[in-house]
């Protein structure tokens, strides 16, 4: 039995009609999409300022304490789970992802604006990691609400495929923080982009956000939620639900290790700490690292669809543990080509690799806002997955790069960084086939609905 055919009718929408669902797809994916974007820019350019808010001496120092700062952004993203998560299950989705929106613009706006450590000194350091943890929170309460925002306005037989549009926005976000980058250092030339063009894709922020903002206006509150406020089955207090009690607690934890630890790090490996490699191991120019990245992105995205339909077919858990063990063993091989390949000059080559493990990673997210909206109960939903998922993707994979590159450091070997994206997928794997190789129908997963329905059902 498929994860789409065990979902009882109270727990998602049956579905909208097509033209509706159609604009709540677009509209939660676009705003989405640059909440991604904002939170990416800076990972993207913290090869390029990464001097410029810190003392001078030491670039390399610079350039892992910049990425350690990209990393606090995703330490604080539960918290922002939390926040926003509770948030979305009291007052609402819609209302929920509007906030998110604000505050993730104006953080990624005020990053455009930020002085230099030559200018303000102390306070530049101190400045980019709160506004980086300002992104943390809001993205941290983000990528939930949309997703199911989407899912419990979606039809079970076609949930996979529709909330799956949704997952191509984080590495449509990603693309389209590379595209904007090369733009404005193409057209500006290496000098002034080095100088002042770095902060244009910041400040564009502020003209996506409010169209975002326009087209989520428009939006109507969930169906699921309206209907568990009318009966008056909302959660008093969803974090002590989520976390408090044993079963639902038991939940997360699996969700966590089972799914979204190894989806982080597989994502953060393929389409972050890749383009670190390319750049500061390999000594790729910052030009062909970015555009090579880029075209593998651009081919591998439709199959975030492709795998999200599938699993309405074949059920998500056989695609989610196909993609898991293919990304552990195939680290360390298409690493080797990619380095093989650029020492030889081949970059055109280099783009094969770096496509496949995206292509692995599709397999596992694909359908993985589906599955995670389908294992919590309602009166938790928003919570729950977004806590689940934003410390797997947040502390898990946002920390990858740093890891994998000390790792590279204290080694010697550039593919030493590859242990850590190995161990943590395989462990993963091995704690999915254990606890959710049954999707919705594990025994794990039962009891945390019972354990919700018998406190809130009248």
């Amino acid at each position: 039995m498929t994860t789409s055919q065990s979902v009882s009718p109270p727990a998602l929408a049956s579905g909208v009609a097509k033209s509706s669902l159609r604009k709540i797809i677009t509209a939660s994916s676009v705003g989405t999409l640059i909440e991604w974007y904002d939170f990416y820019i800076y990972g993207s350019l913290a090869v390029v300022f990464s001097g410029m808010f810190f003392p001078e001496g030491n670039g390399a120092a610079a350039l892992l304490v910049t990425i350690a700062a990209f990393g606090t952004g995703f330490v604080v993203r539960p918290i922002g789970a939390m926040v926003f998560g509770r948030m979305g299950d009291r007052v609402g989705r819609k209302k929920t992802f509007m906030t998110t929106l604000l505050i993730m613009g104006g953080a990624t706006t005020m990053l455009g604006l930020m002085p230099t450590y030559d200018h303000i000194g102390i306070l530049a350091p101190i400045l980019l990691v709160t506004l980086r943890l300002l992104q943390g929170l809001a993205i941290g309460g983000e990528y939930g609400g949309a997703v199911v925002y989407i899912a419990e306005n979606s039809p079970a037989r076609k949930r996979g495929a529709l909330t799956s549009v949704l997952q191509t926005t984080a590495t449509g976000g990603l693309l389209l923080s590379i595209g904007v980058i090369v733009l404005c250092r193409v057209g500006l030339g290496e000098e002034a982009f080095s100088v002042w063009g770095w902060r244009i894709p910041f400040l564009l922020s502020a003209v996506l956000v409010l169209f975002s903002l326009k087209i989520r206006m428009k939006m109507h509150e969930s169906p699921v939620f309206e209907e568990m406020r009318r009966s008056g089955n909302l959660s008093r207090s969803p974090i002590k639900d989520a976390v408090a009690h044993k079963p639902a607690f038991a939940l997360l934890l699996v969700v966590l290790f089972g799914v979204t630890a190894g989806l982080g790090v597989a994502w953060y490996t393929s389409q972050f700490y890749t383009l670190y490699f390319l750049q500061t191991i390999l000594k790729i120019d910052f030009l062909t690292a970015n555009v090579s990245v880029g075209i593998a992105l651009v081919i591998a995205t439709p199959f975030f669809v492709v795998f999200g339909k599938m699993s309405d077919r074949y059920g998500r858990t056989r695609i989610i543990l196909c993609g898991l063990v293919l990304s552990a063993v195939g680290y360390l091989p298409l690493f080797q080509w990619v380095r093989d390949a650029a020492v030889e000059g081949h970059h055109i080559q280099m783009i094969v690799p770096l496509t496949i493990q995206v292509i692995f990673v599709t397999m596992v997210y694909g359908p993985t806002a589906a599955f995670l909206s389908e294992l919590f109960p309602p009166q938790i939903r928003y919570t729950g997955l977004s806590l689940a998922y934003h410390i797997g993707t947040g502390v898990f994979g946002g920390f990858t790069p740093l890891v994998a590159l000390s790792l590279n450091s204290a080694t010697g070997n550039v593919l030493a960084g590859l242990i850590y994206p190995i161990a943590v997928t395989t462990v993963t794997a091995v704690v999915f086939v254990l606890t959710l190789r049954r999707g919705v129908d594990s025994p794990i997963v039962r009891r945390a609905w019972k354990q919700i329905d018998s406190e809130y059902s009248s």
